[in-house]
């Protein structure tokens, strides 16, 4: 078997899936292969990449957070590292620069603001997509040499919760535990958490250590595909996490479930924190009735939770992206600290992070409350000490603004120049629609990126081309404190440079070179490593003194490695911490916080009637930019959509696989109704994903608003409101066209998926279109295959030029009768149309090719009606099912619909 893998197009012959089977290892492959590190989430996986080989990416069986395993994104990074829709030369207001000229057009808008408004009219905005290396010289440039304060990162948006909730109780931001407790705790808690979509390769791990005893606790609105795991699923209302967590406890009190012994000896607040859970949570009847459960239920969960010492509570954005979601952390918090259960093997609270590097630039100081190197800009001495290390005579006067805070200064002039590196606010920032109104206000908007084309590159003033992932060099820190390289492999494109080293030309440009005389990356490593140093262990937990002399070679060969890291003399194992039970703390007692409810502010109303619940899909990342690069990463979901309980369906005339309509004030997305029994009624879900450059109304962040937590300062994404239509069409459409033909049609509705062939859209419109006409100028000229059936709304034409197709339009009153496209897309790249082709262009299918159906598994593009011919057929369960068409036997996240689907089939036989 063959692969034909060009670098600069990044076009596989093939695609290639990673299985288990199938990972590398490299001890023994004897080829090439350079370790890396995934760019997704959290989780750290490490890849083999070769573009020589027949498996351009594979997973990495010596790292220690993935033993091979990659989900479906990450075994597709191969098909992500072309040059279409790269941005590849700098561009100064509209036109393309050399990089000398572009340096000093970003060097004379900041020294100009400083000069004239001073140093925080200068506003950094990173990225946990950002390298270490880049994170720190970002930190160093602005607080110790523009004095800016204003230096913060998309972080706050998943992580700075935790953050919160970590230092409070620990006195640092530390994740005490790593990822074998999840396998090893008897009690598994997963709340807040869809890990099977947002962590697949950590779910697998979960799933991988189930036993006899051992039990699995998921807390979720909605039951999701985690829940699969579940022994027990807490559908809870949503915003009431801390009622149930402080109810646990209080029972963990009045029921002898504490460790009064570990209470008294490491913790301190403990009868303050008692108090307020009494007051909040005074008997599982009041839990019950305030989160909308079961008592029995919640009487489960506490009975479980105290009498299993191995007991994990895994958490993540359902906790984080709250108005009290430092609250919710620390709720959980207080109930591993009563019981003693923090650093010990299968036991402890575990934040699961969202981004690949949103530790690392925690590590620096890349947050707006810290300075740098897990230092505050009130811990003792830190200012001059960090200023003296960086040799400048002070640092920045802070702490700086927070994310929505800083967008709010954009907006009323304060900020005059704001850099954006590596991230897409104008779509992920809440009140989306208000930050793109302060950007456009902004004089000087500066973006780092490698793409082109995004939501916030349309609004940058100076755009600097960005090395991506296989170009640049550098670590990244994952969920569990593991360092890891991210090396290069793959030629810079163009005129993309490392992110380190455009900044650092411009602190040359502003007279800082002397400071900024980096040759490599490993010089910055080195320096942060030197920075991160302390012989005082009590001062500080985060110490990489041990790697501050690592030599270049050293640099290049550093296997994935667990912080702090000291020098040999006093090294200690930092698999887990706090295990003696000392803590960062003043007096080195963990606190616990006493806790008050705090509902979410955007409670329904007459108005806006419907709870909205925002977050991840199984295939997608942020906001799109990497992954829809990928057909197949579409093809499970490919369009923005609204999941609806049935009986909301029913009650507000929606139409299932019909669009409809979601408003907050002048906020509006519209999106495919999809039916959930799984969904919360009178809630609805819907996906972060879609941006302005993929559809028409299909950003999130339109319905979700300002609202902050006041203690970390992330927003609310968990719970916003909103009124719900059905979105009145009078025709449907599918168009595609091959690729980078001009944008001749109109419509109402509009939703691009790209495919492997083409370029499609689904369209819809309010107003009657006369077809024929249209068609002609929508399909790039006069079609030659027409068919029209009017009574019933349909439309089908297919345009041929030079034996080749060019462009085929379907039209339907009923999307649900618009064929699926994969065949089509596959006629686009034959040379010449076969006479068998061009007969079924307008049936949109090969009557003697299989109609795969919806796509499920996403890793071999296996379809809905493939896996229910092999369930009627006898394939009765998931492993069966696999057998078959290998469905399920990679990434594991298709399993809980093949579940499903095998349950539907039963159900309806029996």
């Amino acid at each position: 078997m063959s692969c034909l893998f060009n670098i600069r197009s990044g076009i596989a012959g093939f695609f290639v899936f990673v299985m288990p089977g199938d990972a590398v290892d490299s001890q023994k492959a004897g080829n090439p292969s350079v370790h890396t590190t995934c760019p997704y989430c959290g989780v750290g996986c490490g890849v083999l990449a070769n573009p020589d080989t027949r498996k351009p990416v594979a997973g990495d069986t010596a790292h220690p957070a993935n033993h091979g395993r990659l989900c479906v994104k990450g075994a597709s990074l191969h098909e992500t590292t072309g040059q279409a829709g790269r941005l590849l030369y700098p561009l100064v207001r509209g036109r393309q620069s050399a990089w000398n000229h572009a340096l000093d057009e970003v060097a004379g808008a900041i020294r100009d603001s400083i000069d004239t408004y001073g140093p925080n009219s200068v506003a950094f905005y990173l990225s946990g997509q950002l390298l270490t290396e880049d994170y720190y010289v970002a930190n160093k440039l602005a607080k110790g040499f523009l004095r800016t304060a204003n230096v913060d990162t998309n972080s706050r948006l998943c992580m700075s919760s935790a953050v919160a909730a970590h230092k409070r109780a620990f006195g640092a931001d530390v994740a005490p535990g790593c990822y074998e407790d999840l396998e090893l705790a008897d009690l598994l808690v997963l709340t807040g958490s869809n890990a099977a979509w947002a962590h697949p390769v950590l779910y697998q791990r979960m799933k991988a250590a189930a036993r006899e005893g051992r039990r699995v606790v998921v807390i979720d609105p909605r039951r999701t595909a985690t829940s699969e795991l579940a022994d027990l699923h807490l559908a809870l209302r949503p915003g009431t996490d801390t009622v149930l967590f402080n109810g646990l406890l209080r029972w963990l009190a009045d029921e002898g479930g504490m460790d009064r012994t570990y209470i008294d000896a490491h913790c301190q607040g403990f009868e303050e924190a008692l108090a307020s859970s009494r007051s909040a949570a005074p008997d599982v009847v009041s839990v019950a009735r305030q989160c909308d459960l079961s008592p029995n239920d919640v009487e489960t969960f506490y009975r479980w939770f105290a009498s299993t010492p191995r007991t994990v509570t895994a958490f993540s954005q359902g906790v984080n992206q709250s108005v009290a979601g430092t609250d919710k952390g620390n709720s959980i918090i207080n109930c591993h600290l009563a019981t003693g259960r923090i650093g010990k093997p299968g036991a402890g609270p575990f934040s699961l992070t969202g981004q690949p590097n949103a530790m690392g630039g925690r590590e620096v100081g890349g947050l707006a409350n810290t300075l740098a190197a897990h230092m505050d800009y009130d811990s003792r001495g830190a200012r001059a000490r960090v200023a003296g290390f960086w040799g400048t005579s002070e640092v920045a006067d802070g702490p700086g603004l927070k994310a929505v805070d800083m967008f709010e200064a954009v907006h009323r002039g304060e900020i005059r120049v704001i850099w954006i590196m590596g991230t897409n606010p104008a779509v992920s920032l809440p009140d989306s629609a208000r930050v793109r109104e302060a950007l456009a206000r902004c004089p000087t908007v500066i973006v780092s990126d490698c793409v082109a084309h995004t939501d916030t590159t349309a609004l940058a003033d100076i755009l600097l081309p960005a090395a991506g992932w296989g170009e640049k060099d550098g670590t990244v820190t994952n969920s569990e404190r593991l360092i890891s390289r991210q090396r290069r492999f793959l030629p810079l494109p163009a005129e993309a440079k490392p992110d380190w080293w455009i900044m650092s030309s411009v602190a040359e440009k502003l007279g800082f070179g002397g400071a900024f005389d980096y040759r490599q990356p490993a010089d910055i490593f080195r320096e942060h490593a030197a920075l991160s140093a302390h012989e005082n262990d009590g001062e500080r937990l985060f110490n990489l003194s041990g790697l501050a002399n690592l030599s270049n070679a050293g640099y290049e060969t550093l296997e994935p490695v667990q912080w702090p890291v000291l020098p040999a003399s006093r090294s200690t194992d930092s698999t887990r911490l706090f295990a003696d039970g000392r803590f960062m703390t003043d007096n080195h007692r963990a606190r616990f916080v006493a806790i008050n409810t705090v509902l979410p502010e955007q409670q329904p109303c007459d108005e806006f009637p419907m709870i909205v619940n925002t977050g991840r899909v199984r295939d997608q990342w942020h906001t799109m930019t990497r992954t829809a690069n990928t057909p197949r990463l579409l093809a499970h979901r490919s369009e923005p959509f609204v999941e609806v309980h049935p009986h909301d369906i029913e009650r507000l005339n929606l139409v299932e696989g019909h669009l409809a309509r979601l408003t907050l004030k002048k906020g509006e997305f519209v999106g495919r109704v999809r039916r959930n029994g799984n969904q919360r009624p009178g809630e609805v879900f819907i996906p972060i994903h879609w941006n302005r450059q993929f559809a028409s109304s299909g950003v999130a962040t339109v319905l979700t608003e300002s609202v902050t937590d006041p203690v970390s300062g992330q927003p609310e994404a968990k719970h916003g409101v909103a009124a719900i239509t059905p979105f009145r069409t009078s025709w449907h459409g599918r168009l595609l066209v091959r690729h980078d033909r001009p944008r001749r049609w109109q419509s109402d509705y509009w939703c691009r998926v790209p495919l492997q062939n083409c370029d499609s859209w689904w369209l819809a419109g309010r107003q009657p279109v006369d077809w024929p006409t249209a068609a002609r100028e929508w399909l790039g000229g006069a079609p030659q295959l027409i068919m029209a059936d009017a009574a019933r709304g349909r439309f089908r034409a297919a345009r041929v030029v030079n034996g080749q197709l060019e462009a085929v339009l379907m039209v339907d009153s009923d999307p649900g009768l618009i064929p699926e496209v994969g065949w089509l897309d596959g006629c686009f790249a034959e040379l010449e149309l076969s006479a068998v082709s061009r007969r079924a262009l307008l049936a949109a299918r090969d009557v003697d090719v299989e109609d795969p159906g919806a796509i499920i598994c996403s890793c071999f593009q296996v379809g809905e009606k493939q896996i229910g011919a092999a369930i009627e057929d006898g394939a009765l369960s998931v492993e069966t099912l696999g057998d078959r068409l290998r469905c399920g036997t990679n990434c594991g996240s298709c399993i809980p619909e093949l579940r499903n689907l095998i349950a539907v089939s039963v159900s309806e036989s029996a």
